[in-house]
């Protein structure tokens, strides 16, 4: 049996649509801070394997709460990677600063410079540390149509605005959340204990947050002006790498994948409104 965790976030929306057979729990049915609870849930459950979408996610927040989101990031894998389940973990390109200019590989020394990206590295490397079969599933710039992302917040103000300013100095992949949640589906019978590692899986091809926004306008059909500015023009509390494309060759290569382009994930979304 599967157990999903982070139910009713963006990915786990999506895999609720492709896994209707396994266990559905978000915080009000499952506290993943809570070992014994944790325990107890995976024996009477009958559980076989996890797929961990919880996370706190709220990056700038972090800065100022970041005893809760080191209970949520960190302790909570920790729990689910010791009931003794296999365990697919969800992550995030914000263990890398960013610094670099080439696609950043799973084995790359990760260096994140917020407290939302420690976090998200400390939890990898307790859920690599307790389960037997790990996957680390790094992902970036994820969008459905479900709670609060880039596309919608793109798709409200450019039906609201003539014109809007998007950073166009920030470098990465969007993913839509459908796609990852088909390539874990795919992944999920290949589980195996010499396949655990860390991996990176976001949609083909690359883009600014203003190219995102460009396209976005354009495939909903929206008269909003974009316009590119620099990253000092819009600070923020928790800093963001810069570059942040990851290298999926890994992923592709061991699980079999054929990945669509963030342009494709993107019209597939926009049929979900």
């Amino acid at each position: 049996m599967f157990l999903i965790t982070g139910s009713n976030g963006q990915l786990g929306s999506e895999l609720k649509k492709l896994l209707p057979e396994a266990v559905f729990a978000d915080v009000d049915v499952l506290d993943i801070t809570d070992a014994g609870a944790v325990k107890s849930f995976v024996k009477a459950q009958n559980i076989d394997t996890i797929i961990n979408c919880a996370a706190y996610t709220a990056v700038d927040m972090a800065e100022d709460e970041p005893e809760l989101a080191w209970r949520i990031n960190v302790d909570g894998p920790a729990n689910l990677a010791a009931s003794g389940a296999k365990i697919i973990h969800i992550s995030t390109d914000y263990v890398f600063d960013g610094c670099g200019h080439k696609p950043y590989k799973p084995e790359d020394a990760a260096c994140p410079v917020s407290v939302y990206g420690k976090t998200k590295l400390q939890g990898e490397q307790e859920v690599l540390k307790r389960a037997e079969t790990a996957v680390i599933i790094r992902t970036a710039w994820l969008y459905s149509p479900y709670g609060k992302n880039f596309v919608k917040t793109m798709r409200r103000l450019g039906a609201e605005k003539e014109s809007i300013n998007v950073v166009a100095d920030q470098i990465g992949s969007p993913t839509y959340a459908g796609d990852l949640a088909e390539a874990i589906v795919n992944i999920l019978p290949q589980l195996a204990p010499e396949k655990s590692g860390v991996y990176h899986f976001t949609d083909e091809g690359v883009c600014s947050w203003y190219d995102f926004a460009t396209e976005i306008m354009e495939q909903f059909g929206l008269k909003c002006r974009v316009c590119p500015i620099p990253t000092e023009a819009y600070p923020t509390k928790a800093k963001r790498p810069f570059y942040s494309v990851l290298d999926k060759s890994k992923i592709k290569e061991t699980f079999h994948l054929c990945i669509p382009h963030w342009k494709e994930g993107l019209k597939k979304c926009l049929q979900q409104f």
